[in-house]
């Protein structure tokens, strides 16, 4: 991708009431943008803090979080952004907006701590509650998952030409599952060991659901508190997949509808020809 260049295009765009596909290009190079801005940090000696709910917070974090602000404003001055690290918006405000852009500059901070590649970039495009645009950006590869309501979900490796991806069908044989590798717990560990044969993938931050969307993983279960910044954009890649991001009841997740912005806890699945409810904890 060319970044600089898809960025400078985002001018012809300006002010115009653009439809998720049109938006999508120069997302993902803001996405690509914001992921230089994190590498360019990633290999120094770099400070971390904490947030008052005791979450991490590098300077990663807040470049990524300027270089997409910054870029979004440029693109769609009118539509308001909601980012992990802008969140303090009263819900009195933001329940009136119908679209609006749903950000995570930075997510599986603990991973870029860790320095194990486990991160990404997440930028939605949520519209009447629900992901419309998503894009999935790996820092440490520059590998891009993405997708728009109706046009599929895509993998894009850097300096490669997009690829469609789709879920797998369910296995006849072993289940493989994708847990938290930060915040795994005893819930995730017992509905593990509940599907009986499986193989379980410890990973950071969005990939899980990532991979699900393209066929790797049959599910991925969340048992544990996440805000809507860190599943928008992976639930409209994995819905464009031919997959679902559900509650524990079967509702696909809804964003927006409440003064709290954490999610419910989750299941992130391929196929429902089985019902993955059979095995909760």
């Amino acid at each position: 991708m060319k970044v600089h260049n898809a960025i400078a295009r985002m001018s012809n765009l300006k002010g115009v009431h653009q439809n998720p596909q049109e938006l999508c290009e120069p997302v993902k190079a803001l996405a690509a943008e914001a992921s230089l801005r994190i590498m360019e940090i990633y290999d120094t000696d770099f400070a971390v803090s904490h947030k008052e709910d005791r979450s991490p917070l590098t300077a990663a974090d807040m470049a990524a979080h300027n270089a997409i602000a910054e870029g979004l404003s440029d693109l769609t001055p009118a539509i308001p952004l909601l980012s992990e690290e802008s969140a303090d918006i009263p819900f009195a405000d933001r329940q009136r907006w119908s679209r609006y852009w749903l950000v995570d500059p930075l997510d599986g901070t603990r991973e870029f701590i860790k320095r194990n590649g486990e991160f990404t970039v997440n930028i939605a495009l949520v519209d009447n509650h629900s992901p419309v645009l998503g894009v999935v950006y790996v820092p440490v590869t520059g590998v891009c998952y993405y997708a728009t309501t109706g046009a599929g979900a895509f993998k894009q490796r850097a300096g490669k030409q997009a690829v469609q991806i789709h879920v797998r069908a369910h296995p006849t044989g072993r289940v493989i599952v994708a847990g938290s590798r930060s915040h795994g717990n005893a819930r995730q560990r017992a509905f593990v060991a509940k599907l009986g044969d499986a193989q379980f993938i410890a990973v950071g931050s969005a990939l899980k659901s990532c991979l699900v969307a393209e066929g790797r993983v049959d599910i991925s279960p969340r048992f544990g508190p996440t805000s809507e910044w860190d599943t928008a954009a992976s639930q409209c890649v994995v819905e464009e997949a031919g997959g679902y991001v559900t509650d524990l009841d079967s509702n696909p997740l809804r964003y927006n509808m409440k003064e709290s912005l954490l999610n419910p806890e989750f299941l992130v699945y391929g196929d429902n020809s089985r019902n993955w409810r059979e095995y909760l904890p």
